[in-house]
């Protein structure tokens, strides 16, 4: 089946919001192992509207529309598909009672115009809203499937994931089931994870494995058809298998895993605290750590040493080891790395300095970047990372290759992962 996805909106065109609907259906189609070759934008207008569905019907078998559900002039939607597949709008009782219990909950008064939004295709499958008043649908005509969304993402994102996904999932495989498994690497690059496993993307049937890469990230998709739940686990275990035997070494995580939340579970299931002295992320690492429950246990606290004058007065450090080495330097990162960590009494101390951008300091190029760990009463290590993105991309890569070392340095020392 391959899919185009048609958002309805002019203020998507406009520049006023973002299209993340259309990045949320593409992964979560990806999943069922269906094909997104085009996305389409097309403004609050019937006839030009009506020109994309034409174009969308010529290549694809799954059209998907978000956005232009609602009770104003400008919500046309399902208006505009009624008239070009040639059916009319019924009222979907059960939608028009949720709404007017939406409005009586609240105590307001529902105008005419909110009806609207309980109409639907006649003959479509309706979707329930559970997190707004317009209902989704699915209507099919002449081996073509349309599906129409709501457009705000708290909306849209329930709706496809719980009411139409699973429908979408019988269509392709009979009843049966699809299942999917995501491995996250980090420390190897898109290609060279490509190369490593290009036989298996070569042969690969079902399961089907797909690479993708975001934010220096890398992952594989694994996705497995079967008649039941249980077979396609056997199918992506035995894949999985595989690829971690030319892989492993580089997987920190599964499915909505984080290299912040594996840092944080590593931490907490050996009982290990931490604390951080901070430069050019400014807090960062610790921010992302905190995001994570239960972090409380482990993250005792950290310091933001953002100039040469802050590391000698909050940390400690000699002055003199930063007239010689400089603040973007080995020795300032393992100087912070281990005065953090004595100065919060914690198993492991971090230090990140470097030149986030964009223009050079200290003598050091844009993207010099230094990470320190002490563990324990050990020497501190020291990592050298040249990062090449935009300032606030860099700040962010440093944070996650302080996490990818540090669970790389924990494992070496025997502590234990889950995977």
């Amino acid at each position: 089946m391959n899919a185009e996805i048609l958002a309805v909106g002019s203020e998507l065109l406009l520049g006023q919001i973002t299209n993340t609907n259309a990045k949320f259906i593409s992964s979560q189609l990806s999943e069922l192992g269906i094909n997104v070759f085009y996305h389409t934008v097309v403004g609050d207008n019937a006839k030009r509207l009506e020109q994309a569905i034409e174009v969308a019907e010529s290549r694809a078998d799954l059209i998907i529309f978000s956005g232009g559900l609602g009770p104003t002039k400008d919500d046309l939607t399902k208006e505009t598909i009624a008239r070009h597949v040639g059916v009319q709008l019924e009222m979907d009782e059960v939608a028009l009672t949720y709404i007017e219990q939406f409005f009586a909950k609240r105590g307001r008064s529902m105008t005419d115009n909110n009806r609207k939004q309980a109409l639907v295709l006649t003959g479509s499958e309706v979707l329930a809203n559970h997190h707004g008043m317009a209902p989704g649908m699915i209507f099919k005509k002449d081996h073509r499937t349309y599906i129409l969304l709501p457009g705000p993402p708290k909306e849209l994102e329930p709706m496809f994931q719980f009411e139409a996904k699973p429908k979408l999932a019988a269509m392709l495989n009979d009843g049966g089931t699809i299942a999917s498994h995501v491995m996250r690497f980090y420390g190897i690059g898109e290609a060279e994870l490509e190369v490593r496993v290009q036989d298996i993307l070569d042969r690969q049937t079902n399961p089907t494995v797909a690479p993708l890469a975001s934010d220096g990230e890398v992952t594989l998709r694994v996705t497995a058809k079967a008649q039941t739940e249980q077979q396609a686990q056997q199918l992506i275990d035995a894949k999985v298998a595989e690829i971690q035997a030319l892989v492993g070494n580089y997987q920190y995580g599964v499915n909505d895993d984080s290299l912040a939340s594996k840092t944080v579970e590593m931490l907490l299931d050996n009982e290990l605290t931490i604390a951080a002295a901070e430069s050019l992320t400014a807090g960062l690492f610790q921010s992302e750590l905190a995001e994570i429950p239960g972090v409380g246990n482990a993250l005792i606290g950290g310091v933001v040493t953002y100039t040469a004058d802050a590391k000698v007065k909050q940390l400690g450090i000699a002055q003199k080891l930063i007239d010689t080495h400089g603040v973007v330097s080995s020795e300032c990162a393992a100087a912070m790395a281990s005065a953090v960590r004595e100065k919060f009494a914690t198993n492991i101390g971090i230090g990140l300095t470097g030149e986030a951008g964009p223009t050079a300091h200290d003598h050091q190029p844009v993207g010099t970047v230094w990470i320190g760990i002490a563990i324990n009463d050990e020497k501190p290590l020291t990592y050298l990372l040249h990062l090449s993105g935009m300032r606030n991309t860099n700040r962010l890569r440093a944070v996650k290759f302080a996490c990818h070392y540090l669970m790389q340095q924990l494992e070496e020392r025997g502590y234990k992962k889950r995977y």
